[in-house]
């Protein structure tokens, strides 16, 4: 599994180029991703501000001193590296496993380029089939919209804290998180994802449609293809 995804997060490193604002995604296959960039600038002397989607990921690229930027710094990003707990043949995702998935798809949102790293398993063919979908919501309104999704046919269960099975997660800013279950997994992502903008509470889900361009795929032998969306 680590050899896919160290495959996946260096193969991607080698999109960016001197002189570009690079979003810097959140999860352990971009963790290879930010190893790379940091040989770069010390052996090819590549010039880059990255603009991270995460704490985690902010206090891991100053660790490798990778420099970095904030949103009210830029305007655009050229390129973001990201990873996705599933991603389907039309480059639509579940995201938000490790729980930046507001901050990452505003990065999304913001670059003219967005490539997604991940391992061979998370390639799916219908989304919510492996994995949970995460809906970022306000604590105040947790139980209205647990209650909607619930209408709509999803099992929401609130995520804890891995330290502390007692106490909610809280994401980097605040809010807390429902993980969906969808038993016969997501028949129209798109769908889903107006329906859940249209509940008072929720802050973002953890589907992301139309913004990945490139997907870089790891194998457990160490190889990686890059894919372009048509």
């Amino acid at each position: 599994m680590s050899e896919s995804k160290r495959a996946a997060g260096r193969r991607a490193a080698e999109f960016i180029e001197s002189g570009q604002t690079v979003g810097l995604g959140t999860g352990s296959t971009v963790f290879f991703t930010l190893e790379r960039l940091a040989e770069r600038i010390r052996d090819e002397g590549l010039e880059i501000r990255g603009v991270p989607t995460s704490i985690d990921t902010e206090t891991k690229s100053r660790g490798f001193g990778i420099p970095l930027a904030t949103l009210d710094e830029v305007e655009k990003i050229d390129v973001t590296v990201d990873g996705a707990d599933e991603i389907d043949g039309a480059f639509q995702m579940i995201k938000g496993g490790g729980g930046a998935l507001l901050r990452e798809k505003v990065v999304a949102s913001l670059s003219d380029r967005v490539v997604i790293v991940v391992g061979a398993d998370k390639v799916v063919e219908r989304l919510g089939s492996t994995f949970d979908l995460p809906v970022e919501v306000v604590p105040f309104a947790r139980a209205v919209v647990h209650r909607r999704i619930e209408a709509m046919g999803g099992q929401p269960a609130l995520r804890m804290r891995k330290d502390d099975s007692s106490a909610a997660y809280l994401t980097d800013n605040g809010n807390e998180i429902l993980d969906v279950h969808h038993a016969d997994g997501i028949a129209d992502a798109a769908a889903l994802e107006r329906a859940l903008h249209e509940i008072p509470g929720v802050v973002e889900s953890g589907l992301f449609i139309g913004l990945a361009h490139a997907m870089v795929v790891g194998e457990a032998d160490g190889s990686a293809s890059v894919h372009e969306r048509g």
